[in-house]
């Protein structure tokens, strides 16, 4: 079996910011592993809010073994990035070479299309009513926030998408103080869902604080043993891949937090059609989507997801699994 890295580069459509920066681009690894003849392959998305780099992860994969399992690989890596394109690569493998979908191997229902959000970047209020108008078509869309100032945002995108079910991600931009002045106003604005409004390190002031719209953590959940220090402080736990390191955790994650009570939301990095073809089957049944990195790129992979009004189809076997 031999694994093979490449790194690849993908416009996006227009800059994307977020409280911590902003990129015209997103740029991928990409694994493919072969084994007699055939090969899977899997994407991830180094991120630097998790001490991860292209550099970092290309080295993390190149370390393993020829033989690598999708069960010795749990241990092999820790959550993250690396571990996440190999995983997806190892089961869209075992699909090709046994000539069943991932999600049959899996013992799951066929999944279908899930709604899925689209993501408004942080900018001026005026520019956010204008994306909102746009895509005020759209049943879900986030919009990014992240500053003392949001609230000329917030009444801007609802303007501009009244009819639209609207979830925000503060990405750790607010302070306590400014996220309690902003809980009541996102109740009244039909907010559905604020995403990791505090950093993740200050997120003990979520405790007894008033949740009038269900709280979701994002950079504070990463894999199952996230779950513990949870408590009292989300409502719900936004799985991505590349935190959980692979479809393989991602789904035990789900699992556990749906019993400890938890609503599940299955979000992405911005990356390609690649990276969110396995999430489409975690994504089954969850609470939000949001698988819309394809649609903020401006170039996408050869075979890439469909997505039309009923949302974010399954991947083809073309794709992936």
């Amino acid at each position: 079996m031999s694994i093979k890295v490449t790194r690849d580069r993908f416009k996006l459509a227009q800059v994307f910011t977020i409280s911590r920066g902003s990129r015209i681009e997103t740029n991928v690894l990409t694994v493919r592993i072969t084994r007699n003849g055939v090969t899977g392959w899997g994407e991830c998305v180094p991120y630097a809010r998790y001490g991860e780099t292209l550099d970092s992860v290309e080295a993390q994969i190149a370390g393993l073994p020829d033989d690598v399992t999708l069960e010795t690989l749990q241990t092999l890596l820790p959550a993250g990035a690396a571990r996440n394109a190999v995983d997806c690569a190892l089961w869209d493998l075992e699909a090709k070479t046994s000539g069943k979908r991932v999600w049959e191997l899996l013992g799951m229902p066929k999944p279908g299309p899930e709604i899925t959000a689209y993501t408004l970047s942080l900018d001026t209020p005026e520019t956010m009513q204008a994306q909102a108008a746009k895509n005020a078509f759209r049943p879900l869309l986030k919009i990014k926030l992240g500053t003392p100032d949001d609230m000329p945002r917030l009444e801007a995108v609802r303007a501009g998408a009244p009819d639209s079910t609207i979830i925000v991600d503060a990405n750790e931009g607010w302070s306590a103080q400014v996220y309690a002045d902003l809980a009541p106003h996102l109740l009244r604005l039909g907010v559905a869902m604020v995403e990791q409004p505090l950093p993740a390190g200050e997120d003990e002031a979520l405790i007894g604080m008033d949740r009038p719209v269900p709280v979701c953590a994002d950079e504070s959940a990463h894999d199952r043993a996230s779950l513990p220090k949870l408590t009292g402080k989300y409502d719900f736990v936004n799985i991505k891949l590349d935190k959980t390191g692979g479809l393989t955790e991602a789904l035990k994650l789900r699992e556990a937090a749906l019993a400890q009570g938890y609503g599940v939301f299955v979000g992405c990095m911005v990356g390609s059609s690649l990276a969110m073809a396995p999430a489409v089957l975690l994504a089954q049944g969850a609470g939000f989507t949001d698988l819309d990195g394809p649609l903020l790129l401006g170039e996408d992979r050869d075979v890439p997801l469909l997505f039309d009004e009923a949302g974010v189809h399954p991947s083809s076997p073309d794709l992936w699994g």
